[in-house]
């Protein structure tokens, strides 16, 4: 007789109605092995997230999910993976870079001039695979000036999707908005795929951080948060936006996504810079 896996179920999840004691349950176990909280997140998105999971690994309920979690670590890291936002390209909302060339990046990088330092500091929150904080750099080889230290971040709460990243490597339908001339100029072609030439990867520093719960002491001149509030309760959305405030230099630049605005004390901390593209400054 053949032993049925411990597994594998015999029908696959359908729903994402698991009860509230389920739900719970999946969220502290993510808390306590890798400090995420689901708690953070809009809850209906993020239990259809999870119903996309126990479907993938075949299980016929919440509880049997919940028991392959308990068991197997690389399971946990397929799910984090799956409840966060890992959807990009190369110069994403290319009106966006065009403003940060022509009319954002040139005045921020005067001002780093003038510092002791020479350091101008960007950060990509929630980079996800890393083609945002590439795109910046790409951007930056070109404008900032022989002396100028550029110093580019890109986080997200997904450590093997930042392993990733921090190797450069693309597929050609996430480079299909580099232009021609900066993909042979920048990249090498690799099997299906281009890597950024490592020039331009030691430029980028990647890091682990969750926006919410993660205590930060960094400094910025630039901060991209764009698609990622969405996914937050308003009052979180607001502590982020307070966060970003206390970041950011004086007159440093926020861009957040096209879904996404100020709200509560952030409309006092920031003025528009391009509204319509969710473009703001510190005051």
């Amino acid at each position: 007789m053949t032993r049925q896996s411990t597994y594998k179920s015999a029908a696959p999840f359908v729903g994402s109605d698991f009860d509230d004691g389920e739900f719970e349950q999946i969220r502290l176990l993510l808390l306590e092995r890798r400090g995420f909280d689901l708690g953070m997140y809009k809850d209906q998105c993020i239990r259809r997230r999870i119903a996309s999971r126990v479907r993938a690994s075949g299980m016929l309920s919440a509880a049997d999910y919940l028991q392959l979690l308990q068991q197997r670590e690389d399971e946990i890291d397929a799910l984090l993976a799956a409840v966060s936002i890992h959807v990009s390209q190369f110069f994403r909302n290319p009106r966006i870079f065009a403003l940060l060339e022509a009319e954002v990046l040139p005045g921020l990088i005067r001002r780093a001039e003038t510092r002791p330092d020479r350091t101008l500091k960007v950060w990509s929150v929630g980079c996800a695979g890393g083609e945002e904080p590439y795109s910046l750099a790409l951007l930056l080889d070109e404008l900032a000036p022989a002396g100028l230290r550029v110093d580019i971040l890109g986080t997200d709460i997904s450590a093997p999707v930042l392993r990733q990243a921090a190797g450069g490597y693309f597929d050609a339908l996430r480079v299909s908005e580099v232009p021609e001339d900066v993909l042979q100029r920048y990249f090498a072609s690799e099997g299906r795929g281009f890597r950024v030439c490592e020039r331009i990867r030691r430029q980028v520093r990647f890091a682990e951080h969750n926006i919410l719960s993660d205590e930060s002491q960094l400094s910025a001149d630039l901060i991209l948060c764009r698609n990622v509030m969405i996914y937050f309760s308003r009052a979180d959305q607001d502590r982020i936006l307070e966060r970003f405030a206390a970041t950011l230099t004086p007159q440093g630049v926020l861009v957040l996504g096209n879904a996404e605005s100020l709200i509560g004390k952030a409309r006092e901390a920031f003025s528009p810079l391009f509204a319509a593209e969710r473009i703001y400054r510190r005051r």
